[in-house]
């Protein structure tokens, strides 16, 4: 009966200690993947703005940006 109890205290200490291992884990990647949206949030907002800059400016220069990035390639083999 001591021993039942035991080892039901050690897995329930090492079950503790691999939930917090792992949260630990995906806490640090969660931040990683949160600064990464962030940072191409920025990145596009940034963008954005200097596409308007350049739409007000030169509208032909922005029609160019606009179908050399919109364009439909066709593949040949």
């Amino acid at each position: 009966m001591i021993r039942t109890i035991l080892m039901t205290g050690l897995f329930a200490m090492l079950g503790l200690f691999a939930l917090g291992l792992v949260f630990k884990i995906f806490g640090g990647l969660l931040g990683i993947a949160i600064w990464l949206v962030v940072v191409a949030v920025k990145i596009a907002i940034v963008g954005a703005i200097a596409y308007l800059a350049i739409r007000i400016v030169s509208p032909g220069t922005a029609r160019r940006l606009r179908e050399r990035w919109s364009e439909t390639r066709v593949r040949t083999y």
